[in-house]
């Protein structure tokens, strides 16, 4: 019988996962994590998974240390955290090349950013920049959201909701209903508006926009936005 081969031993923990451990004892989940740092939830993982993470310890040393005098807070928390957030180096301790940002938005204004399930899990963190980014240069924007079709307050097609555009409403056959809101033809919403929106929740795009919804009577509080797509162009 040939010998058992023994089972590898676990990974050993780097820095930034063992802060992370003491944090989420705090009380605090991987996406508060990521909130603090500003960065995807999908990084705080890789604390674990692939041993990175080692430029953002003097970052998660200052938010443990705040935590465990007492602020609780996940603004104040990234406040304090941001001027640790440093790049990582190379072995010669010259500062890391790291991919540049890619172009979110065309010269002409236009640009369009979309999620689905996973993402929205983790606040849609990925179109963030792109609102940033329309905010900054003044541009306007619109959003098509998914969601159980019981979530919606009002018909397809109803004038208070689309306003009226049928056309900009699909049917899925899970039930799900896609709508569409703001236009070139209507003018849409302001970058800069929906920008203080997320900004206002810690940079989670899904709660903004579900916020928003809620508040102009369009959906039930209790519905799940299940598919997020932003738009953007420039105002004529």
């Amino acid at each position: 019988m040939p010998p058992r081969r023994r089972p590898a031993p676990a990974p050993q923990r780097n820095e930034a996962a063992r802060l992370a451990d003491q944090l989420q004892a705090a009380g605090l989940t991987k996406r508060d994590i990521a909130r603090i740092l500003n960065r995807d939830p999908s990084l705080v993982s890789q604390f674990y998974t692939r041993g990175k993470g080692a430029a953002f310890v003097p970052a998660l040393t200052h938010a443990l240390d705040a935590v465990q005098s007492g602020i609780s807070d996940l603004a104040a928390l990234a406040a304090l955290a941001a001027p640790h957030v440093t790049r990582r180096t190379t072995a010669s301790g010259t500062r890391a090349r790291v991919r540049s940002k890619a172009v979110l938005v065309t010269p002409s204004g236009s640009g369009t950013g979309r999620v689905s399930a996973q993402a929205i899990a983790s606040g849609s963190a990925r179109l963030r920049p792109l609102i940033a980014e329309a905010a900054q240069r003044g541009l306007r924007l619109a959003f098509t959201v998914r969601l159980h079709k019981a979530g919606y307050v009002h018909a397809s097609g109803s004038r208070i909701d689309s306003p009226g555009i049928r056309r900009d409403t699909i049917q899925r056959p899970d039930q799900s209903e896609e709508r569409s809101y703001g236009s070139s033809t209507t003018g849409g919403f302001s970058a800069e508006d929906f920008a203080r929106r997320v900004d206002a929740t810690a940079g989670d795009v899904t709660a903004a926009v579900h916020q928003w919804l809620v508040e102009t009577g369009r959906i039930h509080s209790h519905a799940q936005i299940t598919h997020l797509e932003i738009r953007t162009w420039r105002p004529r």
